[in-house]
């Protein structure tokens, strides 16, 4: 069988793609415009492509990129309905394009695109599988960061070698350039969770990653609102305990269990509070107590655990009914299992153990399947 040729007319016309941007968007259609305008100063006489990715923003991001697209048949608009998350929001770009180079930034215009051609170029040689834009290498600057948010770099980065061991200055980097086989070997194995999409990389790649790090001055945005909230770090958190745990147990269970463990001093706070301060009976105190301790385990998840699936308005009170029902039953659970084992001769503190673990792996369960069920 013949191999398919390109048409001549489209041979001509459009020569193939060698390097695809993908920027992932929430609320920057005043960005997408002058990002794209400056790609074409930058990367002129390179066949590229950008990919925008857009989660449904609720300021009209698609339909701007969609009609810069009519305009500008090297841009693209990739809608996600009902999925969030910026780590694969990036793979779904990614896997959108052919081109062999794919370099990942974000639409808001602070990262330094003038790098691309150099990053490219590095590429093009063949000894590199990715180039990162590093804020921590020599000449690299965060620009006008708060020390707050330098601090939490800081220790973000300090955290990300539990998971990758390559010498990298800037783990937590979201500016880089890759080349498509160097992802392949690795997308089967990533976690996907958070924001650090880099770290993941270098995390599941079957084979060590040839890189070098470029460095470059982190801009202030020019539009829009920053996507960092208090989400972000528990979200990051979430990764390290995936690609260290994950193979034992889900990174979400880790975390609703970490949050079940804060609703035990919520509980023990507020039984103290109703039998010792308030004066109500201890069976009182203690239903008032097991509510509220609910109650707060369901909005720590609903904000962090499942930040990705967040219930708001109505269903967030519709989710907390389903989160009462279901944490009925895992205290059930919880204490016919422990009285069984504790009528099976097993010390207190074991049959306590048991029940406690039947009660926390039915409520991870059935809350994921009925309160937090993705769309």
């Amino acid at each position: 069988m013949t191999a398919l040729q390109p048409l001549p007319s489209a041979r001509a016309r459009s020569p193939a793609v060698e390097l695809a941007i993908v920027a992932p968007t929430f609320n920057e259609k005043d960005n997408v415009a002058e990002l794209t305008t400056r790609l074409e100063q930058t990367l002129h006489g390179i066949p590229w492509e950008i990919v925008f990715v857009d989660d449904d923003s609720p300021d009209g991001t698609a339909e701007v990129v969609v009609e810069l697209a009519q305009l500008r048949p090297n841009v693209r608009c990739l809608r996600r309905i009902g999925r969030r998350g910026l780590s694969r929001a990036v793979v779904e770009g990614i896997l959108a394009t052919t081109a062999p180079y794919i370099a990942v930034m974000d639409a808001d215009l602070q990262h330094d695109e003038t790098l691309l051609p150099k990053m490219l170029a590095r590429l093009r040689q063949g000894d590199l599988d990715i180039v990162v834009g590093s804020r921590y290498a020599t000449g690299g600057s965060i620009g006008a960061w708060k020390s707050s948010r330098a601090a939490m770099s800081r220790w973000a980065t300090a955290i990300s070698r539990l998971v990758v061991t390559a010498d990298l200055s800037d783990p937590m980097s979201g500016f880089f350039m890759i080349r498509r086989d160097a992802f392949l070997r690795a997308v089967r194995n990533l976690s996907g969770e958070g924001y650090k999409i880099l770290l993941d990389i270098f995390a599941s790649s079957s084979t060590p990653l040839r890189f070098v790090e470029i460095s470059y001055t982190f801009r202030s945005r020019r539009a829009g609102q920053s996507k960092l909230d208090s989400a972000v770090m528990w979200e990051y958190l979430m990764l390290i305990a995936d690609k260290r745990f994950g193979h034992i147990l889900p990174a979400r269970f880790i975390m609703f269990s970490v949050v079940g463990l804060s609703g035990v001093a919520v509980h023990m706070a507020s039984l103290g509070l109703f039998y010792e301060v308030v004066r109500t009976g201890f069976g009182v105190a203690q239903t008032i107590a097991t509510l509220v301790a609910m109650t707060s385990n369901y909005w720590l998840n609903n904000l962090l655990t499942y930040h990705d699936r967040r219930r708001r308005g109505f269903r967030f009170v519709t989710g907390l009914l389903s989160f009462y029902a279901i944490c009925s039953v895992g205290v059930v659970a919880n204490v016919g299992v422990a009285s069984f084992v504790f009528h099976e001769h097993y010390r207190w503190w074991l049959a306590g153990v048991a029940g406690a673990i039947v009660g926390t792996v039915w409520n991870y369960a059935a809350s994921a399947i009925f309160t937090w069920r993705g769309r």
